[in-house]
């Protein structure tokens, strides 16, 4: 009779001192997502309502996408055959479904702020707020496992559980100023990652450890978690700056001759 085996639960441990100062090396970065003036202005409650609009609705892809790039990197791993593989596909399988979830309730944030689903799913991000999307297709698709793991669950989580704590305290102001619907439904998005569900970049971290075990591994995940944030900020920067300066412009070639 065979073993029964379970899934034991991922377990964090000391960091190294090459996990450190890789850790660290990306904390400025990270900081620039966190601090970025559309999140400072969201958590004081006076974005206006169209940049916050703008925000929510080109980042839905990024969004929607998320378990799909984690699914990408499923398909790379090889239990029992190389070193932390097997804890990085029970630990993917474990969460694809939870961010599939943060989907729906980001369509319900969403909809408090005036857009329905079918506007979030028929949306084409601007090309600066697509390029994220763009790498972690990319790197899920040709990169390794450490670096898909780095860019995705490490970079992008971290980032983004840090910048929801600022942002759930002020809008409740948009409510208050009958700017959006705010109720238990649409703020679920916003208080799983503020209440740091987001174990997961410290977690993703501790993957990378055990996947990178040597040093051009280390290197590789350190490059793609820091592009994934270098293009986070992009994204951000184009939200910020070109909100409302948008036009749809229909080509010639497409318009109705009629």
């Amino acid at each position: 009779m065979g073993v029964a085996r379970y899934k034991e639960a991922l377990s964090l441990t000391e960091h190294s001192p090459w996990a450190r100062r890789f850790w660290d090396a990306l904390v400025p970065l990270k900081d620039r997502v966190v601090e970025h003036p559309l999140f400072v202005q969201m958590g004081q409650g006076n974005l206006s309502l169209e940049r916050f609009q703008d925000a929510l609705l080109h980042f839905y892809p990024l969004v929607e996408n998320f378990p799909k790039y984690m699914g990408l990197a499923l398909a790379k791993t090889r239990a029992g055959r190389l070193p932390g593989h097997e804890d990085t596909k029970n630990w993917l399988i474990g969460n694809i479904k939870i961010e599939q979830r943060h989907a729906y309730w980001y369509q319900d944030w969403a909809a408090g702020f005036g857009l329905d689903r079918r506007r979030l799913e028929t949306t084409t991000p601007p090309p600066a707020m697509d390029a994220v999307n763009q790498f972690l297709w990319s790197i899920g698709h040709q990169g390794t496992l450490e670096e898909s793991i780095a860019a995705t669950n490490l970079a992008i989580e971290w980032a983004t559980g840090e910048w929801s704590q600022r942002v759930v305290a002020g809008v409740k102001h948009y409510a208050e100023q009958g700017r959006a619907d705010i109720n238990r439904h649409t703020m679920a998005w916003l208080r799983a990652h503020a209440s740091y569900d987001d174990a997961h970049p410290h977690e993703a971290m501790e993957l990378v450890k055990r996947l990178a075990v040597d040093e051009p591994a280390r290197r590789r995940a350190f490059t793609a978690a820091r592009r994934g944030l270098e293009y986070y900020v992009l994204a951000l920067d184009d939200c910020y700056q070109q909100a409302g300066k948008r036009s749809l412009v229909v080509p010639p070639v497409l318009a109705d001759s009629n």
